[in-house]
């Protein structure tokens, strides 16, 4: 076996390895959020899976952990639902000569996943905080003093696992710290639960505050959603 046939066969089997990785960690993240969301389980499919959403805006999602451009382009021309979700783990541009006419790309999102260890954050001064578990979903709610919304966000342990989701501060109460006095309230919640790895996928804004928090990004992901009648 030549050099290069020998480096060429690293390189395939290295794929393979972080392709396998991608697609363990993508399912984890989904079964937290169909648990996070209350949605219906996941259908297995040969390039990943599909899930009803339920909603008028988001009817269904059609998750690819390893997008391929037949599979995008077959899903894309078998489309005619308004309100049908595309998530593809990969960069925009990769996939974006992939999309056709009423597909439009919501803001990109970053798979990430951080150790969970105990935490015990202080809750800033005018500020309460607030938590309940239903349903497997522990939800914390951050207000002012005076009873104004200030911050939220949810978790799902599943297990060694736990998916952080809809994390939120409002505008007027941003750069106070409560974005981190979120997560680590709910890091804490699944790290009492049993749970040792978050998973989250993260909006560029969230990003910075999740990095910062330890939190290492492991693959971007495509957003698209089909919708013929906007732009």
């Amino acid at each position: 076996m030549t050099a290069t046939t020998t480096a060429e066969a690293t390189t395939t089997a290295q794929d393979r390895t972080d392709g396998a990785a991608t697609r363990a960690l993508v399912r984890a993240w989904i079964d937290g959020w169909i648990v996070s969301r209350g949605t219906s389980d996941p259908m297995d499919r040969p390039w990943g899976w599909t899930i009803d959403a339920g909603t008028a805006h988001h009817v269904s999602r059609h998750v690819l952990p390893e997008p391929a451009e037949s599979d995008v382009r077959a899903l894309v021309a078998a489309t005619s639902a308004p309100g049908t979700w595309l998530k593809l783990f990969a960069e925009d541009d990769t996939v974006r000569p992939w999309i056709g006419a009423g597909w439009h790309f919501d803001r990109p999102g970053f798979l990430m996943t951080a150790p969970l260890t105990a935490e015990r954050p202080e809750v800033p001064a005018g500020y309460t905080l607030t938590s309940w578990t239903r349903g497997g979903t522990t939800r914390v709610l951050v207000r002012t003093i005076e009873g104004h919304f200030a911050a939220r966000g949810q978790i799902a342990p599943t297990g060694p696992n736990a998916v952080a989701d809809q994390i939120e501060t409002s505008p007027d109460h941003r750069r106070r710290g409560l974005g981190s006095l979120v997560m680590r309230t709910l890091q804490n919640t699944a790290y009492k639960a049993g749970a040792t790895t978050g998973i989250l996928v993260g909006t560029p804004e969230g990003q910075a505050l999740y990095s910062a928090l330890g939190w290492v990004t492991r693959s971007p992901m495509a957003s698209v959603y089909f919708k013929p009648s906007e732009g």
